[in-house]
């Protein structure tokens, strides 16, 4: 079975504001689907979490090394695309763009093989696993509000991050946990992630280590990106002194940029975006190089309902997966798939166990997202 086509799918109508100073609008393009076509007429699914020309320029790039390749050796493919441009984007959006190819392979394999890509990937540990609802902080009142409509949606854990949280003062910062918390009640898991990756972060590891401490006091799950995501020392210091477990992890990309953050134990829990770190073949060796260190994994994912079935399919091989990320409410997750993800009464997730990654798109609800589809032949 060989490689005989790309599309290139731009998502816009549905985005979800990420939380950065600027905002996002609806219309904005942040997400891209790729569809991978095989002579044998059985199609693939990927994700890349950056924008439908960035992605376009590099499967441009990328598509004479793909052309006619086999559709059923992603982990070689995948090697072979990271290996031939080293000069040419590595770890920006040309790795983006090779994890959402990566991600389709594995699909169409599962599919060829009648299996689900969590049973290819190693085994399945599990057959559901708890999301946290994703949301953004915001002023207390309507933080009350979104909270109690997540918890509505059935979902047993949320992560609040990013605005107007660690950008004004330590006695708001307290606030927006202490209302958070209050809202939800004990039974509720809640994280908490700074957004320290936005542009210009203003604190460093004093900050970071007192707002733990406050954190701890809310019974909080996990503290993300505390710091700016190139602070490794800072994460270090900030992971050996912190009563909460610290994660991050989502900018980075490929194994090689994981590896001195797990053996420095800079993290007690890694999250890298499959994505954007170099698809479900790069995760697979990440989540392997973390286990080897005791360092826990928790997929980023910010992301479509494709992202998700990748993130749940990880979730079943990985020993001891937690938790998996749900961006809610996401029209492209929610309204994508033909079969929407249903969370069960325990506020758990199903992983999905058809062939490939599980899920199939809506042909028109795509359409809908992706007027303008960029196709490589």
């Amino acid at each position: 079975m060989i490689i005989t086509g790309i599309d290139v799918c731009p998502l816009i109508g549905g985005t979800v504001d990420g939380g950065w100073p600027q905002g996002h609008e609806p219309q904005e393009d942040l997400h891209t689907l790729v569809v991978v076509h095989t002579d044998a007429d059985i199609i693939g699914y990927g994700s890349s979490f950056t924008s439908g020309k960035l992605v376009a320029g590099a499967v441009q790039l990328l598509w004479p090394l793909l052309k006619n390749e086999a559709a059923l050796e992603p982990e070689r493919v995948a090697e072979k695309l990271h290996q031939s441009t080293f000069w040419q984007g590595r770890g920006g959006a040309v790795t983006h763009a090779i994890s959402g190819i990566d991600i389709a392979l594995w699909d169409i394999m599962g599919k060829a093989c009648g299996q689900p890509v969590s049973r290819l990937l190693g085994g399945n540990y599990r057959d559901r696993i708890k999301p946290y609802g994703s949301i953004l902080f915001d002023e207390p009142d309507a933080l009350t509000r979104n909270l109690e409509s997540v918890v509505g949606r059935g979902f047993r854990a949320i992560k609040m991050g990013w605005r107007p949280f660690g950008r004004r003062d330590r006695a708001f910062d307290e606030l927006l946990v202490r209302t958070a918390r209050q809202a939800v009640g004990d039974d509720i898991d809640l994280m908490v992630d700074a957004g320290g990756s936005e542009q210009f972060w203003p604190h460093g590891s004093n900050w970071a280590r007192n707002t733990a401490s406050m954190l701890a006091d809310y019974n909080i799950v996990w503290f993300e990106e505390a710091l700016p995501p190139d602070d490794i020392e800072g994460f270090v210091e900030l992971t050996r002194t912190s009563p909460v477990p610290i994660s991050g992890g989502e900018v980075l990309t490929r194994r090689q940029s994981f590896a001195p953050w797990l053996k420095g134990r800079a993290l007690d829990i890694i999250q890298p975006d499959v994505t954007k770190c170099g698809g479900l073949s790069e995760f697979r060796r990440i989540a392997q190089m973390a286990q080897d260190h005791n360092v826990q994994v928790v997929p980023h994912g910010w992301n479509t309902a494709v992202g998700l079935a990748a993130d749940l399919q990880i979730s079943a091989f990985v020993p001891n997966a937690t938790y998996v990320e749900y961006l809610t409410p996401c029209a492209y997750i929610d309204e994508l798939p033909t079969k929407p993800f249903q969370l069960d009464d325990d506020g758990c997730l199903p992983i999905p166990q058809a062939p490939g990654l599980g899920i199939d798109i809506d042909d028109d609800r795509l359409q809908q997202f992706c007027p303008d589809r960029i196709e490589f032949r």
